[in-house]
């Protein structure tokens, strides 16, 4: 027979294990195992067990000099893995570059994950400003226009549980209001694009128009983001029609065949 207790602590060790390394971030790329422990609510010798066996395998790293742990090179590997078998990337990536050749600024593509945007590519300009997104960031959907975008497209029932969270307002611009948003939302299936000024960060505005699968299903976004001070209002229109355009070459090569 199952030894259920046994097997219990191998799971909680495994869900703790990856925990550790969730909690890492780009803004928190380093942390001692006391810091760990509070955030996680886990005994720090569970922790500094937790943290050992992961340094053995290469998935994190401990700094000599001030005790800190950051995520290591098998990650990379874990990631370049993920990324050569997502048919998007491969597919957006040079539609991607001409985008950012022909505007100037920053390209992503980013993917619904939960209750968050998830950003799977991104292609940088020559001069870019703090932005915060890159592959892997989590980022809210209300007032991202590529979350709005992708939330747009979702079913009724998810859009109206979604919008029933606690939604935070991050700018003066940020809006939290539901009925607000729901008629936002219509009006990005109607157009098929979003704009967004500075709701996320400030100074930053971004252009994001959904692509499409072979299913005419919406899987997935790409966006245009700079900043305010350097994206003037005479080129708006212009720009939102180079996202469209990028959007639908990307669905073509997905498979998507039009309405």
């Amino acid at each position: 027979m199952t030894d259920k207790p046994e097997n219990d602590y191998l799971l909680s060790s495994v869900k703790n294990a990856l925990r550790i390394l969730n909690s890492f971030s780009q803004e928190t790329h380093e942390k001692r195992v006391s810091d760990l422990a509070v955030e996680l609510g886990v005994g720090k010798s569970t922790i500094s067990r937790l943290l050992s066996t992961l340094a053995s395998e290469g998935y994190v790293i401990k700094d000599p000099n001030n005790q800190k742990y950051r995520l290591g090179l098998r990650i990379l590997t874990l990631n370049s893995i993920v990324t050569s078998q997502l048919e998007i990337n491969r597919e957006a990536r040079p539609i991607l570059k001409e985008l950012v050749r022909d505007t100037g600024e920053a390209a992503h593509i980013a993917v619904l994950e939960d209750e968050d945007v998830v950003y799977i590519e991104q292609i940088e300009c020559l001069h870019p400003v703090r932005i915060l997104s890159y592959v892997g960031r989590r980022n809210p959907i209300h007032c991202t226009s590529s979350g709005k975008v992708l939330l747009a497209f979702q079913e009724t029932s998810k859009i109206e549980r979604l919008l029933a969270t606690d939604l935070v307002r991050y700018t003066m611009k940020t809006i939290i209001d539901p009925s607000i948003l729901k008629t936002q939302l219509a009006e990005i299936r109607e157009s098929e694009v979003c704009y967004s000024e500075c709701e996320f960060l400030e100074d930053v505005v971004s252009f994001a128009a959904p692509i499409r699968n072979y299913s005419k299903k919406v899987i997935a976004s790409i966006s245009l983001v700079g900043p305010k001070h350097r994206i003037k209002q005479n080129q708006l229109p212009a720009l939102k029609n180079k996202v469209i355009k990028a959007a639908k070459e990307i669905s073509k090569n997905l498979g998507y065949s039009g309405h």
